[in-house]
C-alpha cells in the first residue's frame, strides 16, 4: 500500500478572535519526496499554517495529517519525524552553538552525530562563542543544523535562508535538494520567489489565509508574460503588434518596440513581426515576484 502524503489538510482554518482569519479552508498535498514552496508576503497566513501542521496552535476547523498522523490526535509522535525551523528563531543566548546543539540533541533524541558535525562543517557554523555574541547569519545556521541533524522524514522551514549570505544560500539549496532525493519532503515556506524557484517542485501561493494557486515552477512560468524587444529598420504602427490577444505594448522608442506578451502569443507574435524589416528581437521570461504579482491581480478579478 502506497505510503500517505506527507502533509494532507482538508478545511484547514484559523480564526483569532472570531474577526481575524489567518488562514481559510486550506486544502493542501504535499507528496513525500517532493520540496514545496509555500510562498506569500509577511502577514498572508504562512507562519499560521506551519503552527498547525506541527500542532503547536489547534485549528478553528478542519483537519491535518503529517506522515499519515493526525495532528490534533497524533502531533507529538508526527514531530518525532520533523525537522523544524522556525521563522522567529529564538536560541539560549549565554550557551555556544555547541551547548545549544548538544542540548537540543538530549531533547530530541536519535540525532546523528556524524550528520550533525558534518552540516556544522558544511556550513561553518560557530560553535564555541556564546549565541549571544553571533550575527543573525550564523544562528540561522544553528537553527539550520538543528532541524537537519536527526535525518527527518519531513522538513519544514520558515525562512531558512535569512541572514545567511549568496554562497550559503546556494549551499543551503544544494542540501534541500539532497534531502529531497534521498526521499525526504521539504515544506519551504517564504515571501521571496527567488528563494524557492531554484529548488522547488512545486509552489503554493497564500494569500490573506486563502491557497490561490498550486503549480509547479515551470507551469507558473508557462503561464505568466515573456518581455520582447523588438527593433525594426524602420519606424511601425505598433497597433497592429498589440492587437494580438493578451500583447500589451509597454513602450514605442521610434523604430524600438517593447511589449509584454503571454507565452501561448509568442509564435503569432513572431508570425506577424515578420511581415516587417526586423534587426533584433529580444524575449525574456517574466522572473517569480511578476508572476507572483500576476497570481494575486487574477484573484482580485476573480472576487
Amino acid at each position: 500500500m502506497a505510503a500517505p502524503p506527507a502533509i494532507e489538510t482538508a478545511g484547514l482554518s484559523k480564526t483569532y478572535g472570531g474577526k481575524v482569519h489567518a488562514v481559510v479552508d486550506l486544502d493542501l498535498r504535499v507528496e513525500r519526496g517532493e520540496i514545496f514552496g509555500y510562498l506569500g508576503p509577511n502577514g498572508a497566513g504562512k507562519s499560521t499554517t506551519i503552527r498547525l501542521l506541527l500542532d503547536l496552535i489547534r485549528p478553528t476547523a478542519g483537519r491535518a495529517c503529517v506522515l499519515g498522523l493526525d495532528t490534533r490526535v497524533e502531533g507529538v509522535s508526527a514531530r518525532k519525524h520533523v525537522g523544524y525551523l522556525p521563522g522567529d528563531l529564538r536560541l539560549a543566548d549565554r550557551l555556544t552553538g555547541r551547548a545549544q546543539l548538544d542540548s537540543l540533541a538530549r531533547l530530541r533524541g536519535h540525532v546523528d552525530p556524524a550528520l550533525r558535525d558534518e552540516l556544522c562543517e558544511r556550513l561553518g557554523v560557530v560553535l564555541d562563542r556564546p549565541i549571544r555574541q553571533l550575527s543573525r547569519g550564523n544562528r540561522q545556521k544553528i537553527g539550520i543544523v538543528q532541524a537537519f541533524m536527526h535525518h527527518p522524514e519531513l522538513v519544514v522551514l520558515d525562512e531558512p535562508t535569512a541572514g545567511l549570505d549568496p554562497l550559503l544560500q546556494n549551499e543551503m539549496r544544494a542540501l534541500l535538494r539532497e534531502t529531497a532525493e534521498r526521499g525526504a519532503t521539504v515544506f519551504l515556506s517564504s515571501h521571496s520567489l527567488d528563494e524557492v524557484q531554484h529548488v522547488a517542485d512545486r509552489v503554493g501561493v497564500i494569500r490573506s489565509g486563502r491557497l490561490i494557486d498550486v503549480d509547479e515552477v515551470e507551469g507558473l512560468r508557462e503561464r505568466s508574460l515573456r518581455h520582447v524587444t523588438i527593433t525594426f529598420d524602420e519606424s511601425v504602427d505598433p497597433s497592429d503588434i498589440g492587437s494580438l490577444q493578451g500583447v500589451r505594448v509597454v513602450d514605442v522608442d521610434g523604430p524600438v518596440i517593447r511589449l509584454s506578451a503571454p507565452e501561448t502569443t509568442m509564435d503569432a507574435l513572431v508570425k506577424l513581426v515578420a511581415r516587417y524589416s526586423v534587426v533584433d528581437l529580444v524575449s525574456q521570461p517574466a522572473d517569480l515576484e511578476e508572476i507572483f504579482l500576476e497570481l494575486y491581480r487574477e484573484a482580485d478579478d476573480g472576487r
